[in-house]
């Protein structure tokens, strides 16, 4: 706790992502998790989506070369798609530190979401990390002034007369938005609504008494998977995120922690609106509905519903662990421990979890 307190100090940013306070431990679980589910006879390609300093593309080099048969490490490519340009190149310079990576290694300054950076799709088996990458993506908001009144989008609009920025609620007409509401389940819940006496009777109670709702839809989730499953279709994926984050005062389902941070000391804020271009902002990743969005992206549930059948078979298997439990089957937890037995990778990480998912056809 002391370090920690020093490296906070050190450095004026909000969080230190488990993959830089547990190096090289916590990449080297996800290279172990890797190369045990990987098909090791045709080229391994890694692509990983925000980076960051580079410090887990290192790790796992570093795992593969000393770990896996020579013909793995010499074959493979580790692709870094990163969206800023100095983090691009602090990558580069991180990776650069083993002189042999450099040739496996490359950074594509650019932006995932963007299908046109793709270029083509890559039919070919690949590995896709994502480490705190979920709980950054842009979140859109609806909002319903009662429990039984349809939800609409918010948007944000800028008084004339001043800087203050305020809400205004349209009907949803944009395509992500209503992708999610479809995904989540909201449409049949308002038809559920419509159909019963008890939704009639339900429906003269909200308007009696009156309950809004909102709620944070992780439209940034679905255009990524979307854009990753077309350009990547036997893509396997490991993501890993908060799956709770404390003390959130921001309201509605999903909502996010606002906080910044000054001279070492952290303000949360009640309001997202309070803090304009300064401030960290970190959704909580529903994992449930991350799978949902996966099968839905990869056609699997789009197909479901159009015949009906439940012989239907998933395109994807999934499972979601806790941290703990992944590094238990996967790392090895003795390097975390302290002489007293504490843990701080598996016990202070609790509300952390790792999202696996592979092609039905993948071979493990």
């Amino acid at each position: 706790m002391k370090l920690l307190d020093k490296l906070y100090k050190q450095h004026d940013i909000a969080w230190f992502t488990p993959v830089e306070l547990f190096k090289p431990w916590y990449a080297h679980g996800i290279a172990e998790a890797i190369m045990r589910t990987a098909d090791l006879s045709i080229p391994l390609k890694i692509y990983e989506i925000g980076g960051g300093s580079g410090t887990c593309a290192k790790c796992i080099m570093d795992y593969i070369m000393l770990n896996a048969p020579p013909r793995v490490y010499n074959n493979m490519i580790y692709t870094s798609v990163e969206i800023s340009s100095s983090l691009a190149e602090k990558q580069l310079e991180t990776v650069g530190e083993v002189q042999s990576h450099f040739s496996r290694f490359k950074v594509e300054c650019r932006d995932a979401t963007d299908k046109n950076g793709w270029g083509h799709v890559n039919s070919h088996p690949c590995w896709v990390i994502m480490l705190e990458v979920l709980d950054n993506l842009p979140h859109d908001l609806v909002f319903s002034p009662n429990q039984s009144s349809p939800w609409m989008e918010v948007w944000l609009e800028q008084n004339h007369d001043s800087l203050q920025i305020s809400e205004v609620y349209k009907p949803i007409q944009d395509p992500l938005i209503s992708k999610c509401s479809k995904i989540i389940g909201m449409d049949e819940d308002q038809a559920v609504k419509r159909s019963s006496l008890v939704a009639a009777a339900k429906q003269i109670w909200s308007k009696a008494f009156p309950k809004p709702r909102r709620s944070w839809m992780p439209t940034g989730c679905l255009q990524l998977l979307e854009v990753l499953h077309w350009a990547l279709p036997k893509m396997s994926l490991i993501a890993s995120d908060f799956s709770y984050l404390p003390d959130i005062t921001v309201s509605g389902d999903r909502a996010p922690l606002v906080s910044t941070k000054k001279s070492g000391r952290t303000k949360d804020h009640s309001n997202y609106l309070d803090a304009k271009g300064d401030a960290d902002i970190f959704f909580p990743t529903d994992f449930w509905l991350l799978e949902k969005i996966d099968h839905y992206c990869s056609g699997w549930s789009n197909e479901h519903r159009e015949s009906r059948s439940s012989k239907a078979v998933k395109k994807r298997r999934t499972i979601t662990l806790d941290t703990a439990a992944f590094m238990e089957e996967f790392g090895l937890p003795t390097k975390t421990r302290t002489k007293s037995g504490y843990n701080p990778l598996l016990d202070d990480f609790k509300n952390t979890k790792f999202y696996l998912s592979v092609p039905t056809h993948h071979t493990s």
